[in-house]
């Protein structure tokens, strides 16, 4: 082949790309501007009734009545979220199946062995629609009426003092966990199935200590049955204006929110997450929406915070900090 024949080739298979390319990109802006056509299904990674889950049919029911398709809720519980992770991975990349996830999609890589998938890979981000703190909580008599106490009593224990979590490999674990590394105290867990569980045995006394979710505890704070010692967030909450943070405590630096959101899997196209994202941005702003998550302990996100773009630098942030720590730790859960 000459040298003017190569470049009239090179030069076809380049305009023959570029129409391909272009072509892909208008199929794609229209399936956008369609979506959604039929059913949405967003698969939860635990049972129903908890907070993840409730989150999920809330949002589930304003994309339903604002597109006039069924979006239905999936609870795929299981190996700490892993089971409804890998059938998201593996779905279709056409943002017809999502999966909401919370903090512990971040974890897991740290202390199970090799997934099925990759978090890091295998998944788009939507948005991370709030937080939700863990708070420490003492029975009402407890003689703790701050940190200072609790690590006091901690530092100087014959025995180490226990701390109930929501179950191993929590949020709550790990606030439990880094704690003891940052303030140099023994406190060893008592995993529970849930915080539910973790609260009836703190209110009882038979654990001195508890770290769960600031809104699984929020009742029970009100009706003065547990005392607050510390939010795990990096400031204090709207929910609990009274209960100063760990960071302020004289632990700076110390944070764990546990981040509630919306995944796809890899290669949705970006005009479709656009989408999703845009709804519930503006949908969690509403003030009914936005005054009902803020009821249930969220503090939501705001402005950019919104963004897909965002969620992944937190994503890929967590999962590099979580791996971290629990490789301190040594934790494995196989």
């Amino acid at each position: 082949m000459t040298g003017q024949a190569w470049l009239a080739w090179a030069a076809l298979a380049l305009a023959a790309g570029s129409a391909q390319a272009n072509d892909t990109a208008r199929v794609e802006a229209q399936a956008a501007d369609a979506y959604p056509t039929r059913p949405i299904t967003i698969v939860v990674t635990f049972a129903p009734g908890g907070g993840t889950d409730l989150l999920a049919r809330k949002l589930a029911l304003v994309m339903q009545q604002r597109w006039g398709q069924p979006v239905v809720v999936e609870n795929r519980p299981g190996a700490s979220g892993n089971i409804g992770a890998s059938r998201v991975a593996k779905a279709a990349a056409d943002g017809y199946t999502l999966l909401m996830v919370n903090s512990t999609f971040a974890i897991n890589p740290g202390v199970y062995g090799p997934l099925d998938f990759s978090p890091g890979r295998d998944f788009d981000t939507v948005i991370n629609v709030g937080f939700v703190p863990s708070v420490l909580v003492v029975p009402s008599n407890s003689p703790w009426h701050g940190l200072d106490d609790l690590l006091a009593t901690a530092r100087g224990a014959s025995q180490t003092p226990f701390f109930a979590s929501c179950g191993a490999g929590t949020p709550q674990h790990l606030a439990g966990e880094m704690l003891r590394m940052q303030a140099h105290a023994p406190l060893q867990q008592i995993a529970y199935k849930g915080c539910g569980p973790a609260l009836t045995d703190v209110m009882s006394g038979q654990v001195g200590l508890g770290i769960v979710t600031a809104s699984a505890a929020a009742p029970l704070l009100a009706s003065g049955k547990l005392r607050a010692l510390a939010v795990t967030s990096r400031e204090r909450i709207a929910q609990l204006p009274d209960v100063p943070s760990v960071a302020e405590q004289g632990l700076p630096g110390y944070e764990l929110d546990q981040w509630h959101g919306l995944l796809a899997p890899t290669g949705t196209p970006a005009g479709i997450i656009a989408r999703v994202n845009g709804l519930l941005a503006d949908a969690i702003a509403q003030p009914e929406l936005k005054t009902g998550l803020e009821q249930m302990g969220y503090t939501l996100t705001r402005g950019d915070e919104r963004s897909p773009r965002a969620f992944q630098r937190l994503l890929n942030r967590d999962l590099q900090r979580f791996g971290t720590i629990t490789a301190r730790m040594g934790l494995r859960l196989d």
